[in-house]
């Protein structure tokens, strides 16, 4: 008997909590150019650094199977040398409360963004793979507790793609080919050290879909024998450069609103 893949909404930080690139804020490799307002700044976002709960009970309340939270390195070491402690209670808190309901948790080490210290060419520096590691590392046990499954990148090809041939993203370098190799290899070896760390909480394959695809292509998804999970991003969309395509909730004044067609709900459940 084949068993469908589990399918779980993607809250990807950067995007929807609020608070980054701010005066006393996180300050993350966007943080120059939202300076120069190249881009939209995310702001306050959908302010679910402080709401995370609301939204995780309306997931469980759809039959979703869990959620793909990104825990944003820039939040959790604001500079180099710090661990907010703070912050990685807040984050235990919202994984707790989707275990509570129901939900499995992925979580995301870097999705697309990652700490302004590290540089914009954080992939090309030598220094920042042993310092991404340790964290990673860190992750792993201060979360086993409260997590199903672990990424440590949600789409290294895509994350280099994006900034060194494209130009659409951090360090906005074009068709800089060799480094983009060289930026790729590092990562996909750091993907690796971070699976062996704990080979059996990783996620093997799964396949990412926008939150107003078809319900053909998620029930297509689902059967697919080869994949453990299959992501709808995002639960909400988001603002900023990094915002998904679409949400399947939408702020509706004070409350939230099923944006996810009744067909889309139905092909997960």
């Amino acid at each position: 008997m084949t068993t469908a893949a589990r399918t779980l909404a993607t809250l990807e930080g950067y995007a929807v909590e609020g608070g980054f690139d701010v005066r006393f804020g996180p300050a993350t490799c966007y943080a120059p150019t939202t300076a120069l307002k190249r881009h939209a700044a995310t702001g306050d976002a959908m302010e679910l650094w402080r709401d995370y709960e609301v939204v995780v009970e309306h997931a469980a309340r759809l039959g979703l199977g869990g959620l793909c939270v990104t825990l944003e390195w820039a939040r959790l070491a604001p500079e180099r040398d710090i661990f907010d402690e703070a912050a990685a209670r807040r984050y235990e808190a919202l994984l707790r409360e989707a275990r509570r309901v129901g939900l499995w948790t992925t979580v995301v080490v870097v999705d697309a963004v990652w700490p302004a210290w590290a540089g914009l060419e954080a992939w090309l520096l030598p220094w920042v793979q042993p310092v991404f590691v340790e964290h990673a590392q860190r992750l792993l046990e201060r979360f086993d507790e409260v997590t199903n499954a672990v990424i440590p990148f949600r789409d290294a090809q895509a994350l280099i793609q994006r900034g060194f041939v494209d130009a659409t993203a951090p360090p906005w370098r074009r068709r800089a080919s060799a480094d983009a190799r060289d930026a790729l290899a590092n990562v996909q070896g750091l993907e690796q050290r971070v699976r062996d760390l704990h080979p059996t909480k990783m996620v093997r394959a799964y396949r990412a879909l926008d939150a107003d695809g078809s319900a053909a292509q998620l029930r297509a998804a689902r059967a697919d024998a080869s994949l453990d999970e299959v992501h709808l991003r995002s639960l909400v969309r988001g603002v900023g450069p990094t915002a998904a395509k679409a949400g399947l909730l939408a702020r509706d004044g004070a409350s939230w609103r099923v944006e996810a067609s009744e067909e889309l709900v139905l092909a997960w459940r």
